[in-house]
């Protein structure tokens, strides 16, 4: 009944004048009593229906504040994050009466792997495991391509498997050996990595290129990649690849590509790194996870006896509590 009151009184109030029908005669066409009609308008709304309210502008915001990019679960996690004690399938069905629906992706995608193999065999270290103790342990890395009306500009990405921040990355206008090089030299800058760190790639020319093997082994990185055609052995690159894509990319005309590298590199470095969250990561930012990942391990130093792992959720409360200043902190 609410929802046949709720019908006249939103035709009522948006129809033009002398356009709508009577109260007296919409009542009559949905079976309603004028009487019911008037008593449930007059009616004060009731505390279910105003927190109803109030979360659908909370929504709101954080679907626009987010770029249209968040789902219900992440919605979810933001509110939750800042207080409110809501279930998923709440915002779920809240985000659905709004019409809110998060970017999807293209299902199109055009390879650039070529195999070169002057660098001799090289085996796959990862086999589709994506997880690691410590930053800079195990990284992952792919190229992909975004189109302007000066021609394509090509991105090379280093990802950081314990944390899921992009650590390196470079653009220019080809995909040559150069360009991967620079992204992981800036990987190797920002991440101090452990002996025996992994870099994982796919089999293309340059990944596999002799100048590239060299590169690597100037900085101490094991080299790794997956099988030819396999995008599931690079996997969590291809993802990090698809979600520019998604939330940017194909949102955006780019003129020129300093236009595009200024707009992908803010992306990286003030969105994707620093506000947007990931379900892997117990909803927290990739830079959130690094600095609890550093902190446990300045914790673990005062505490041996904790058990080895530097990357807990609440790794950065462990730092204060080694300090002896952190008892009262209270977890998100």
């Amino acid at each position: 009944m609410t929802e046949k009151y709720g019908f006249i009184d939103a035709e009522y109030a948006t129809a033009s004048e002398g356009q709508a029908p009577t109260i007296t005669q919409m009542c009559e066409l949905l079976g309603v009593s004028k009487s019911g009609y008037y008593d449930w308008v007059s009616r004060p709304e009731s505390e279910s229906e105003k927190r109803r309210e109030m979360l659908k502008l909370k929504i709101q915001a954080i679907f626009d504040a987010n770029n249209e990019e968040y789902g219900y679960r992440r919605v979810h996690a933001i509110l939750v994050r800042s207080g409110e004690l809501v279930d998923d399938e709440t915002v779920r069905k809240l985000m659905r009466e709004m019409g809110l629906d998060a970017c999807q992706p293209r299902p199109w995608r055009f390879s650039l792997t070529e195999q070169d193999g002057s660098a001799g065999p090289i085996p796959d270290l990862v086999n589709r495991d994506f997880t690691a103790e410590e930053p800079g342990g195990k990284m992952v890395g792919d190229i992909t391509y975004v189109e302007t009306w000066e021609g394509w500009l090509y991105l090379a990405t280093v990802i950081d498997c314990a944390t899921r921040k992009i650590i390196g990355w470079a653009m220019d206008d080809n995909y040559k050996t150069p360009l991967i090089s620079a992204a992981i030299e800036m990987a190797a800058r920002n991440v101090s990595l452990p002996e025996g760190a992994i870099f994982h790639s796919d089999r293309g020319s340059n990944y596999t290129s002799g100048a590239f093997a060299g590169k690597l082994m100037e900085l101490g990185i094991r080299q790794s990649v997956g099988r030819t055609g396999i995008c599931y052995d690079n996997a969590l690159a291809e993802s990090v690849n698809g979600t520019l894509k998604v939330e940017l990319v194909h949102r955006t005309a780019y003129a020129t590509r300093r236009q595009a590298y200024d707009d992908i590199a803010r992306w990286i470095e003030l969105r994707y790194n620093r506000t947007r969250i990931h379900s892997t990561l117990g909803y927290r930012t990739p830079q959130e996870a690094m600095d609890d990942c550093l902190n446990g391990q300045v914790a673990a130093l005062h505490k041996p006896e904790s058990p080895n792992n530097p990357c807990p959720e609440n790794a950065g409360q462990l730092m204060a509590l080694a300090a002896g200043d952190g008892a009262d902190d209270q977890p998100d």
